[in-house]
């Protein structure tokens, strides 16, 4: 039926700050409260290092400085300054910008003329001054908004340059605040891609002398099998080693846009260590004998970029310039030539790698038979698997929606069954295991094909060869908050970092958040996920609401769920830290027990009893504070009629 109210007026043309605030995930990705380090705050902050960045590329400003106290951030660089009379259009009009000059930034990361604006109009305080050859020039602005704007140059001291500082809105970013570790990670990463550069970070100070080599030594989780084999280029810089894991782990980046996602550069990369490997070695092994356990670092500077979204995330190119030299060509000569003439100066470290493959092959055959009979039967479970309740967008195809694509990984029918009738069939799955999963730790491939569960995951993610064909952008593992859950949980996590730790380190797997209390009366109901938060929505709601303790989640009717898996969906990454070794780790918490761990438990530990005492005596004591008496617990009034 056609509606008779669409007319002219029905029509609406946004500025471009409305259109930035109205739809921000196109211009900074998720929103966040700065507690993930791909949360928008941090875009921000990068946003403006970017500008930074690319007058350092171009030979000015060897510094810069950043200010931040959690929530304010202040930059300052000491390139060549925006040009005063065009400090207003830089700021406020989209598509303006000097990146559209190819000549002047020829290799820059932000070429869309939308960067800094972005900043402006997601902040409620955004003020850029621009220093050049002894005169100034200052502008103030609020939501994008300018609230005072320098129309004349000011004579100024300051050498040349551009300051900037702004404040996020706390209406969009709720609760936010930059972490200091996130922070300091994205710097690193810019001192590593650009030797010479100096960063101060509230005094502290950023710099490399080796580049994507003190990258790759600060991110590896094991030490590596040999040298790191650093080779640099024109417009690329590579290194990589191996270490004792499976799967293949990448840091790939693109003018100094970290590309998280890969894209062109990276898959020609793998593509072309491969051939080069089996060029030098005169032996056609398999692609992912040459590519286990391998850690890479690989660095591409491009003219005019194509990335698949606004926040850089994937490389679409496919040639290093307009009407220029394949990326797929231009990497694979690189290698051909570099790594060639590497591999036959350090035999030691050609040897070395050489066994590392030749190991990877020898476990491939091994597995052979045990892989087709578990390829048949995962063939039947896709079929068949009543475990698997599939969604229809998949991130391995090229729907515009794939990111949204989830599977959640439950425990038992209940918890799977909530979830199932609640979830949104077009992006989530559920998969729901039998019980308690195969503790993982120290066995080797064979597990993951003879367990028929663990194939079964394998199976549904589609990460049997590698993660190129990943069917879901989040792993998310569902659990009761209860000890069981708990030990399912690491029992799944050994597991994904035994044989697939670049799930992880690529930020797939996730942990969902369910509440454990529900409180309301008959006019509002809040769901709060923990102590703080029940305590404040009876504050809220005032006398005697009615409080409900979740223990699993088959106890959350499924109307309830959607409420937890929807747009306000609560999901804590799972990360490794790579200050700590991966074998280490899971050695101490999975292992067999030691003396180390139970010290460590009981150390930790906490008794019910003990919590319990430190509630009733905060009770006890806000009540005296009123002048009231303390109801005393049940066991302080056994204590006092045992004193009695």
């Amino acid at each position: 039926m056609a509606d008779h109210n669409y007319t002219a007026d029905s029509i609406k043309s946004l500025d471009w700050k409305e259109h930035i605030r109205l739809r921000p995930g196109m211009y900074i990705g998720k929103l966040g409260d700065g507690s993930s380090d791909d949360d928008g705050i941090y875009v921000l902050l990068k946003e403006v290092l970017d500008n930074c960045i690319d007058e350092f590329v171009m030979g000015f400003g060897k510094e810069v400085d950043i200010v931040c106290d959690g929530h304010a951030v202040e930059v300052r660089d000491h390139g060549r300054g925006i040009p005063l009379e065009k400090l207003l259009d830089c700021s406020s009009k989209i598509n303006t910008g000097a990146k559209y000059d190819s000549e002047a930034f020829k290799k820059s990361v932000g070429l869309n003329g939308v960067g800094i604006k972005a900043v402006n109009a997601l902040s409620t305080s955004f003020n850029i001054q621009s220093y050049r050859e002894g005169d100034t020039r200052q502008i103030e602005y609020s939501c994008g908004e300018p609230k005072s704007v320098d129309k004349k140059n000011k004579k100024t001291s300051e050498e040349n340059g551009t300051f900037i500082s702004f404040i996020p809105d706390d209406t969009m970013f709720k609760k936010y605040r930059y972490r200091n570790e996130y922070v300091e990670r994205m710097l690193r990463y810019y001192t590593y891609l650009n030797k010479g550069l100096t960063i101060r970070y509230n005094g502290k100070k950023f710099r490399s002398k080796n580049g994507l080599k003190d990258l790759l030594e600060e991110n590896l989780s094991e030490d590596p099998l040999y040298p790191i084999i650093h080779i640099e280029g024109d417009d690329i810089e590579v290194a990589f080693t191996h270490i004792e894991q499976y799967g293949e782990d990448y840091f790939s980046f693109v003018n100094g846009q970290h590309t998280t996602q890969g894209g062109t550069h990276q898959a020609a990369f793998r593509e072309g260590l491969v051939k080069t490997i089996r060029d030098f070695s005169k032996k056609n092994f398999d692609a992912p004998d040459i590519r286990g356990g391998l850690v890479a670092v690989i660095s591409v500077k491009v003219q005019e970029p194509v990335f698949e979204s606004q926040t850089k995330t994937k490389l679409g190119s496919l040639t290093v310039a307009p009407e220029g030299e394949s990326i797929r060509l231009f990497v694979g000569n690189f290698l051909k030539e570099k790594l060639d003439n590497y591999l036959h100066k350090n035999p030691q470290t050609a040897d070395a790698m050489l066994e590392k493959i030749q190991r990877s092959e020898r476990e491939r055959k091994e597995l052979k038979g045990i892989q087709k009979i578990a390829r048949e039967r995962a063939k039947k479970s896709k079929v068949h698997n009543r475990k698997l309740r599939d969604c229809r967008v998949h991130l391995n195809t090229k729907d515009k929606n794939r990111f949204k694509s989830t599977l959640f990984i439950t425990e038992g029918d209940s918890a799977s069954g909530s979830i199932t009738k609640a979830r949104d069939v077009q992006f989530q799955g559920v998969f729901s295991l039998k019980g308690k999963p195969l503790n993982s730790f120290g066995l080797t491939r064979k597990v993951v094909y003879e367990n028929e569960e663990f194939n079964l995951v394998q199976a549904a993610l589609g990460i049997e060869d590698d993660l190129e064909n990943l069917r879901y952008n989040q792993v998310v593992i569902a659990t009761d908050a209860d000890v069981d859950g708990m030990h399912i949980r690491l029992l799944l996590i050994t597991f994904f970092l035994q044989f697939f730790p670049e799930l992880i380190r690529q930020g797939h797997l996730f942990v969902l958040q369910t509440p454990l209390f529900r409180v309301r009366n008959k006019k509002k109901t809040f769901y709060c996920y923990d102590d703080a938060e029940r305590e404040a929505a009876i504050k809220t709601l005032g006398r005697n609401p009615e409080i409900t303790r979740f223990k699993g989640l088959g106890e959350i009717s499924p109307d309830e769920f959607k409420h937890f898996i929807a747009d306000d969906i609560r999901l804590d990454p799972v990360k490794i830290d790579v200050q700590e070794s991966l074998k280490e780790m899971l050695k101490f918490f999975m292992g067999k027990n030691t003396p180390e761990r139970q010290e460590y438990i009981i150390r930790n530990l906490r008794f019910e009893h003990d919590i319990v005492g430190e509630q009733a005596k905060a009770k006890a004591q806000d009540e005296k504070s009123k002048g009231t008496e303390p109801e005393l617990t049940p066991d302080q009034k056994s204590d006092e009629s045992e004193a009695a």
